[in-house]
């Protein structure tokens, strides 16, 4: 089983050798891809060297800022026309622990969900505001689509390549972090197995968020569109 797990960054240096190093002792035969939107902090230079000291890394980089559903898109144009059976997406900021690849990547389904609200998951190091902040962010897009999934915002999961191909058939729509429930809803759409597994989501030590109000808009007037769109 070969798995390709695609990690959007933007100013991650700080973050990536132990990203790398945490990803390989969980899943040694798997492939990094890192999709850098010229970091000027030297992200995607940092992931060359690594790759030039034997890791094996792939560096996908792109001219500017561009979104996270355009990161993922392009990360996952490469990692669908490789020999692989699994595609991962995960966080560069350590948030999501790479030590539950393995878990997510048995449980057999077109798509695993690494979940912070079911039993067993959780948040480690947020305020109670935006504990409170991310769960209404979650039971917004469930009541808005009417789907049973208790995380439809987290961006830890693992796809079937097949099942991603699916999902990807149409462009999405969504630029900014309403991507994660988008591709979640469109999986569901398609009848394809859904599971959550829990995880236990981590803030930051290094760098700082990519969450903006643009984004956070984005996601409110689009997730209640989805039902209409498709």
């Amino acid at each position: 089983m070969r798995l390709i797990v695609v990690v959007p960054t933007y100013n991650e240096r700080q973050n990536l050798p132990e990203l790398v190093a945490r990803t390989l002792a969980a899943a040694p035969t798997a492939r990094l891809v890192i999709v850098d939107d010229s970091s000027p902090d030297g992200t995607a230079d940092a992931a060359r060297r690594l790759a030039a000291e034997g890791a094996p890394i792939t560096v996908l980089s792109r001219p500017k800022k561009g979104g996270l559903a355009g990161a993922y898109r392009a990360g996952f144009d490469w990692a669908t026309n490789q020999d692989c059976e699994l595609i991962a997406q995960l966080d560069a900021d350590l948030s999501h622990d790479p030590a539950d690849l393995p878990r997510l990547a048995a449980a057999g389904a077109d798509l695993a969900l690494g979940s912070r609200y079911v039993a067993g998951g959780g948040v480690v190091g947020w305020a109670p505001h935006r504990r409170a902040l991310s769960r209404f962010g979650a039971a917004y897009a469930r009541g808005c689509l009417g789907l049973p999934q208790r995380d439809l915002t987290g961006g830890f999961k693992v796809w079937r390549r097949a099942a991603l191909q699916a999902a990807l058939r149409a462009p999405p729509r969504a630029d900014g972090y309403a991507f994660q429930v988008e591709m979640t809803w469109r999986a569901v759409r398609l009848g394809l197995s859904v599971v959550e597994l829990p995880i236990v989501f981590t803030e930051r030590r290094a760098g700082a968020s990519k969450m903006s109000p643009r984004i956070a808009a984005e996601a409110a007037w689009l997730v209640p569109s989805l039902r209409w769109l498709g």
